[in-house]
């Protein structure tokens, strides 16, 4: 005989609330599995694959792959892939830093505003959503042409030849990426910027703290929830982007996601992309894991 418990009034059993439990998971169990799992494993399987002479797959499993990644190749060691590995990592990083620095003042000012012009100043800062990224990446040829005042007074402080644009180069690459991915930091920063317990700013600055402490000790705690979704929004897709690098890199400025592009199309050498995108994926949850270690020593302070 069933134990008969009480859930919400209502009379039932555990075996019964166990199967409508169960009943509540299956979907996002099937969305998690149909979307994540399945494709997951299809990766797995073909970077462990062969590509044949003429671009097919051939499933004859090996190591090779991996090992080419890491470096190892007929013609003996190269650190050229690990060296793009690296770089999209640094790119990523450096991008999440600066949209992250850009992002507070940004929502402190926005907050600030008149109830009635909150909105509008939001609104300006959702409308790149609104354009295809290619159109914004092709807008910033426009801005950095050699007739702008941008290139011309570069060219006058001497950074850059007489009559010649500001890319392709590092800097517009960063100019594109964080341009990108700024809004992704700054609306849900802005988020818990506007329900700051500003009584913990006073009583900070109450008791003499410097700005300094102020902000990293009274403000950035407060604000953590909402900086940990703009990092990982802008950090996870930073890592694997391609537009921005391709066009005002000059395909000359390699990241990751350029790689994948690479092995997906023109190379047609899909095992090796499966194994790229493996090393993308790995190195992603590696930097999410130590940015949350990172987040919880910050939230004990």
């Amino acid at each position: 005989m069933h134990r008969l418990l009480v859930w919400y009034g209502e009379l039932t059993t555990r075996r019964s609330l166990l199967r409508r439990g169960a009943l509540f998971l299956i979907p996002g169990m099937l969305w998690l599995v149909v979307f994540i799992v399945l494709p997951g494993l299809v990766l797995v399987a073909v970077s462990l694959a062969t590509r044949g002479s003429y671009g097919q797959l051939e499933w004859q499993f090996t190591l090779e792959n991996y090992k080419r990644l890491a470096g190892f190749s007929l013609f003996g060691w190269t650190a050229d892939y690990l060296m793009i590995l690296w770089r999209s990592v640094v790119v990523a990083f450096f991008t999440t830093l600066i949209s992250v620095v850009l992002s507070y003042p940004l929502c402190f000012f926005i907050a600030a505003r008149p109830a009635r012009s909150r909105y509008l100043w939001l609104t300006l800062v959702i409308i790149p959503f609104w354009t295809n990224m290619v159109i914004r990446t092709y807008a910033w040829f426009l801005i950095l042409a050699p007739e702008l005042p941008f290139a011309r007074l570069a060219a006058y402080l001497g950074f850059i030849a007489e009559g010649a644009p500001l890319y392709p180069n590092a800097f517009a690459v960063y100019i594109g990426m964080v341009s990108m991915f700024l809004p992704f930091v700054a609306l849900p920063l802005y988020a818990s910027v506007e329900r700051l317990d500003w009584n913990l700013v006073e009583a900070a600055n109450d008791l003499y703290a410097g700005r300094t402490r102020v902000f990293t000790q009274a403000i950035v705690p407060q604000t953590l929830p909402g900086l940990s979704v703009g990092i990982v929004l802008t950090f996870v897709p930073a890592m694997g982007m391609f537009v921005v690098p391709d066009l005002l890199g000059g395909a000359k400025y390699m990241l990751v996601g350029n790689l994948i592009q690479q092995q997906f199309g023109t190379s047609r050498d899909w095992p090796f992309g499966a194994a790229v995108s493996m090393a993308l994926m790995a190195l992603t949850m590696i930097s999410l894991q130590l940015y949350r270690r990172r987040s919880k020593e910050i939230a004990y302070v």
